[in-house]
């Protein structure tokens, strides 16, 4: 029983929906697999297996409608179910096909209010390159040739004034429910115990899943992964070609040591490309911590500057 890995995520976009199925495929380098009639797009990229990973929904505001994971086999999603319910989240039952291409699902909302599914089937396509002798790479690679998607960060409200943690909440629930483990924290406050953030992982990655303090709750970024800093530093001139609002970067994270680029589709939700593994991590790796006062280090670590963007600039998750 387990979450193996992240699976998709449903998002809204707003505005021009040609100019955002650009920015994913033109630009990020996905593939279209399939479009509804109402306009809901659906992507992979060029290293996955499954019929997309990124879900684009017309809709009047942006944010994430959902943020999937995917468990190792269908008997998981009842024992997940119980699981849930016994903490005290109620769970919604989705039959097949609910969710498009998806098999058997739960639906339930974490602590920050934004909906996750769990599902253990989804409708198979195969990688771009095949399985039998397959080259490195595709020959129609293209934008940033982003290899698959990689991780989600949520916002979670925080004020301890009020007495209000959703960072400790959420991670409580990922830990306990989904038997996801911390890889890294940042543990702050007068008395240092407050937990601002936290990185969890599934697998062997630095992280799957995050949960970073703010000042409400939502969907801070979904990123896809590049092999190489070369790959990141080619992926900022593609970007500068395709004139994509960039947020931060290139440079590169103090957590996780990965290399970064943060910036906006078309309709404002924020993507990143992430490159590097970092280090392996395993559930008996002892925590990384960081302190309040090296925050900025923390998350850009060339300059220890955070911008009023990156903290303040979020969509709504659910």
């Amino acid at each position: 029983m387990g979450v193996m890995r992240i699976g998709h995520v449903s998002l809204r976009v707003t505005g021009d929906m040609e100019k955002c199925r650009r920015h994913y495929e033109k630009m990020l380098g996905l593939y279209e697999t399939h479009r509804d009639p109402d306009g809901t797009t659906y992507y992979k990229c060029w290293d996955e297996w499954d019929k997309y990973s990124v879900q684009l929904t017309p809709a009047k505001d942006p944010g994430a409608n959902h943020i999937a994971y995917k468990v190792e086999k269908d008997s998981d999603l009842d024992l997940f179910t119980k699981r849930i319910t016994e903490y005290g989240i109620k769970v919604e039952q989705l039959k097949p096909g609910e969710i498009p291409f998806v098999g058997r699902a739960i639906r339930f909302a974490l602590p920050n209010t934004t909906r996750m599914v769990l599902y253990a089937e989804k409708e198979f396509v195969g990688k771009n390159v095949g399985v039998h002798d397959p080259d490195p790479w595709p020959d129609d690679i293209h934008g940033c040739g982003v290899m698959h998607l990689d991780h989600t960060l949520l916002m979670c409200e925080l004020d301890p004034v009020r007495g209000v943690n959703k960072v400790a909440e959420c991670t409580d629930f990922a830990m306990k429910c989904l038997d996801f483990y911390m890889t890294e924290r940042l543990v702050g406050g007068p008395d240092k115990k407050v937990l601002g953030l936290s990185f969890l992982s599934c697998s062997s990655k630095p992280h799957d899943l995050a949960f970073v303090g703010g000042n409400r709750n939502g969907f801070h970024h979904m990123a896809f992964y590049l092999e190489s800093w070369e790959d990141v530093g080619r992926a900022g001139d593609v970007m500068a070609k395709h004139r994509t609002r960039i947020d931060q970067g290139p440079t590169r994270h103090g957590i996780t040591r990965g290399r970064t680029i943060y910036f906006f589709d078309p309709a404002g939700n924020r993507n990143e490309t992430f490159a590097g593994l970092g280090y392996f991590a395993n559930r008996d790796m002892p925590i990384i911590e960081w302190s309040e006062e090296n925050i900025g280090r923390a998350i850009f670590y060339p300059t220890g500057v955070i911008n009023d963007a990156f903290r303040d600039e979020y969509t709504a998750a659910s």
